[in-house]
C-alpha cells in the first residue's frame, strides 16, 4: 500500500513537470510565423527567402522553441551554435573581439541559467 502511494506520488510529480503539447505547438506556430514575417519582408537584409532558411537558422529556431518550453541548456546551446555558424557565413572574418568573447559569454550564461533553475526548483518543493 505504501509502495503504491509512493509510486503514484512520483508519477504525479513527473506529470506536473511536463509541458502541455498544445503549448509547445502554439509556441512552434508563433515562432514559425515570426520567422516567416522576418524572411518575407527581408527585415535582416539577407536577401532572398532561401538565405533565411538554412541549417544554421534551423538550429536557432529549434533552440528558441526549447527555451520557450523551459529546456534551457539544449536551447541555449543550439542557439549559440547556430549563431556562431551564421556569423562565420556572413562575415568574411569574424571580428576578433567577438571571436574571443563569444564562447566564454555563452558559458557564463549557462552557469547563470543553472543557478536560476536551481532556485526555481527549490521554491517549487
Amino acid at each position: 500500500m505504501v509502495r503504491d502511494m509512493e509510486y503514484t506520488e512520483r508519477h504525479s510529480l513527473k506529470r506536473e513537470k511536463k509541458v502541455h503539447p498544445h503549448l509547445s505547438i502554439g509556441f512552434f506556430f508563433i515562432v514559425l510565423g515570426l520567422a516567416l514575417l522576418v524572411a518575407t519582408n527581408d527585415m535582416l537584409h539577407l536577401g532572398s527567402i532561401k538565405e533565411y532558411f538554412t541549417w544554421q537558422t534551423a538550429m536557432v529556431f529549434v533552440g528558441v522553441l526549447l527555451l520557450l518550453n523551459l529546456n534551457f541548456l539544449p536551447g541555449l546551446l543550439l542557439i549559440a551554435g547556430g549563431v556562431w555558424f551564421l556569423l562565420d557565413d556572413y562575415y568574411n572574418e569574424v571580428p576578433e573581439i567577438l571571436e574571443t568573447m563569444y564562447w566564454p559569454a555563452v558559458t557564463i550564461i549557462l552557469g547563470i541559467l543553472f543557478i536560476i533553475s536551481s532556485i526555481f526548483r527549490k521554491r517549487k518543493k
